[in-house]
């Protein structure tokens, strides 16, 4: 099966959780279902919702919470 990517649309500082002591949005085998909110991209104070834009099972985070993306840098795999 391929693998789909989802890529961040802008530069910035990725995010797996919506604030530091609360749960990723989505753990790796997780179902994942179009428009879930997979992780956030922060650019100077602002935060942006990266969106899954299809269906399928997270299978991995190319990046670790807190590093930093380029736009067009997957951010998330899917199957």
């Amino acid at each position: 099966m391929a693998s789909h990517q989802v890529k961040s649309p802008i530069p910035g500082t990725f995010y797996r959780k919506p604030a530091p002591d609360q749960p990723a949005f989505k753990e790796v085998g997780d179902t994942v279902e179009k428009g879930d909110t997979l992780g956030l991209v922060e650019v100077m104070k602002t935060f942006h919702e990266i969106k899954a834009d299809a269906a399928g099972t997270l299978s991995a985070f190319p990046l670790d919470d807190g590093d930093p993306v380029m736009a067009g840098q997957p951010v998330a795999e899917f199957e």
